[in-house]
C-alpha cells in the first residue's frame, strides 16, 4: 500500500530535478545569447569579450548542472574548473588585448584622416551660424555665462546646434565630434579655465539615445552628511553592534540581554557579523579612495535575525565615469562575500562530530550555494536530520546572505549600481521595478521579502545619479565579474525545496 506514494514521490522528485535543470540552461543560454548578439556589432573583439564573460560563468554553470543531474563533484574538482577557467580567461584575455591595440591603432589612422580633411575645408563651413542655435529666455544660467560656455564647444570636440533650458542648467545638443573621455576632458578644462569651479559638465544620453551635454551648477552637487545625519549613522551603528550581540545568543539559544553576563559566548559570533559588514564597507571606501570620490558615513540597517541587514552608502562627490561607479559598487560586495565565503568553507572543512554547534538539516536547504558546498565538502554527513557543524559555516552563511541582499539589482543597492554600470540607467530602472515585483510576490512565501521591498520603494528606488561621463561602457570584463556576482546572488538567495534537496542527498 506505500508503493504508490513512493513512486509518485520518486517522480516528483526527479520532476523537479528536471525543471530545475531546465531552468538553469534555459537562463544560462539566454544570459548567453543576448551577450552573444551584443557583442556580434563589435566583430571579433567583441566576440572575445563575450568569449570572457563565458568562460567565467561555464564553471559554475557547469557545477550546478552536474549537481541537479545528480553528478557530485570534491573539492579538488571544483578547484579544477576554476583553475582550467582561470587558464582560459588569461588566454583569451591576451587575444583581447592584441586585437584591441590593432583595432585602437586602425581607429587613431582614420582620426588623422578625418582631421586631416576638416583642416583642409574653409572654417566657416565648420561653425554653425549663431541664428541657427536658438537663444532660449528660460535658461537659469546667466546670459553671460551661458555665452561663455557656448564658447567652449568646438568641431573637434562637440559641435552645438541647439540649447534647450533644464533645471537650473541647461542641455546642449550637438554632434560629438571625438572620444567622449577625451571630449569631457577637454571641456571641462575650458570650462574650469573660464568660470572656475561654478559649473558642472556631464556627457550624457537622451532620451534618443543621442549624446548631449548637460550642465548644471556645481551648488548641484552631492553634499556631506549633516550634524543630525552623522549622529544617526553613528546611533544606527551602535545599535547593529548591539543587534549582533543578540544575533549570537539567538543562534546558542539564549536572550543575550536577559543574560548579560554570557557575554564571552556572544562576543565570537558579534565579532565575525562585524568583520563581514566593515570589511564591505571597507572594500567601497578603498576603491572610491583610488577614484577621488567621497562616501559618507553608511547608515547600517541592524536586526536582530542576522545582525543587520546590511547598510545604505551615499556619495558625496559625483563620479567621473561608470567604470568608477562599477568598480566602487562591486568593491564591498567581493570583499565582504569573501570574507563569508572563507568563513563558509572552512567552517564546513573544520565541521566534525563534536563541533559543538548543531543545526536541522534544513539549514542546508536554505540556499542552492551553500547546500552544495556543504554536499560537496561534507559528503554524507549532511544526510543526517541534525548535523554538527563549525560557527564558522553559520557565521559564513550570514555574511552571504547580507552580501546576497545588498547586490539585489535594484536602485542605489550595490546590485542596482552594478546594473546601472554595465547597461545604463534605462535598465537599471526596469531592472529596480522587476526586483520589487519579485520580491512582492515572494513575500507570500517569506515575509522578510515584503521588508526589503518597503525598503527599496521609500529609501533605494531611484537610481544612481548620472556619472561625468555616462556614455562609456565599462569593458566587458567587467561585465563578465557583473554577471557573475549577480548569478552567484541567485543562488545564495533562492533556496532549495524539500523534495530537490533530498533528490540531490541532502538530509535524511
Amino acid at each position: 500500500m506505500y508503493r504508490v506514494p513512493d513512486c509518485a514521490n520518486f517522480w516528483h522528485d526527479r520532476l523537479g530535478v528536471e525543471m530545475f535543470t531546465a531552468l538553469t540552461i534555459f537562463v544560462a543560454l539566454g544570459i548567453l545569447g543576448w551577450g552573444f548578439n551584443r557583442a556580434r556589432p563589435y566583430g571579433k573583439l567583441g566576440i572575445l569579450a563575450w568569449l570572457q564573460s563565458v568562460v567565467l560563468m561555464a564553471p559554475w554553470l557547469l557545477f550546478f548542472g552536474l549537481f541537479a543531474a545528480g553528478i557530485y563533484l570534491n573539492l579538488a574538482g571544483m578547484l579544477l574548473l576554476f583553475v582550467i577557467s582561470t587558464g582560459f580567461y588569461i588566454w583569451i584575455g591576451r587575444q583581447l588585448r592584441a586585437e584591441g591595440q590593432d583595432f585602437l591603432a586602425k581607429r587613431a589612422a582614420a582620426k588623422v584622416a578625418i582631421e586631416s580633411a576638416l583642416s583642409e575645408s574653409p572654417a566657416e563651413t565648420l561653425q554653425a551660424p549663431s541664428s541657427a542655435i536658438p537663444q532660449p529666455d528660460s535658461v537659469s544660467i546667466p546670459g553671460e555665462d551661458l555665452q561663455t560656455i557656448k564658447g567652449i564647444f568646438g568641431v573637434d570636440t562637440f559641435f552645438l546646434t541647439e540649447t534647450i533650458p533644464y533645471q537650473d542648467g541647461a542641455v546642449f545638443r550637438g554632434n560629438l565630434r571625438g572620444d567622449p573621455e577625451l571630449t569631457l576632458a577637454k571641456l571641462t578644462e575650458s570650462l574650469t579655465a573660464q568660470l572656475g569651479d561654478r559649473y558642472r559638465l556631464f556627457l550624457i544620453e537622451n532620451q534618443d539615445e543621442k549624446p548631449v551635454v548637460i550642465i548644471l551648477p556645481s551648488k548641484n552637487d552631492p553634499k556631506p552628511l549633516n550634524v543630525t545625519q552623522t549622529l544617526l549613522s553613528i546611533v544606527l551603528f551602535v545599535a547593529t553592534i548591539a543587534a549582533s550581540l543578540e544575533t549570537g545568543g539567538i543562534l546558542l539559544g539564549f536572550d543575550f540581554y536577559g543574560s548579560p553576563e554570557r557575554y564571552a559566548e556572544v562576543l565570537p559570533f558579534s565579532l565575525g557579523i562585524l568583520s563581514v559588514l566593515l570589511t564591505h564597507e571597507l572594500g567601497h571606501w578603498i576603491v572610491a579612495k583610488r577614484y577621488q570620490v567621497r562616501l559618507n558615513l553608511p547608515f547600517f540597517i541592524p536586526t536582530w535575525q542576522i545582525g543587520s541587514f546590511g547598510a545604505i552608502t551615499r556619495f558625496a562627490s559625483l563620479l567621473s565615469n561608470r567604470t568608477a561607479l562599477f568598480d566602487i559598487a562591486v568593491a564591498g560586495p567581493i570583499a565582504g562575500g569573501l570574507v563569508s565565503f572563507g568563513m563558509l568553507i572552512t567552517g564546513l572543512l573544520l565541521s566534525h562530530e563534536g563541533s559543538g554547534f548543531k543545526v536541522p538539516t534544513q539549514f542546508f536547504e536554505g540556499s542552492i550555494l551553500v547546500g552544495t558546498l556543504a554536499r560537496v565538502v561534507m559528503g554524507t554527513q549532511i544526510q543526517r536530520s541534525i548535523v554538527e557543524v563549525s560557527p564558522l559555516v553559520v557565521l559564513g552563511w550570514i555574511g552571504l546572505v547580507v552580501t546576497a541582499i545588498n547586490v539585489m539589482p535594484a536602485g542605489q543597492l550595490d546590485g542596482g549600481r552594478i546594473v546601472q554600470a554595465i547597461y545604463g540607467r534605462k535598465i537599471a530602472s526596469r531592472a529596480t521595478v522587476a526586483t520589487i515585483v519579485i520580491l512582492g510576490l515572494a513575500s507570500f512565501v517569506n515575509p522578510l521579502a515584503l521588508y526589503w521591498a518597503i525598503v527599496i520603494v521609500v529609501l533605494q528606488r531611484n537610481p544612481e545619479r548620472p556619472s561625468l561621463n555616462e556614455l562609456t561602457e565599462p569593458d566587458d570584463a567587467r561585465a563578465a565579474i557583473g554577471l557573475v556576482v549577480l548569478f552567484l546572488m541567485v543562488t545564495i538567495l533562492l533556496p532549495l525545496t524539500p523534495s530537490l534537496a533530498g533528490r540531490l542527498g541532502i538530509g535524511g
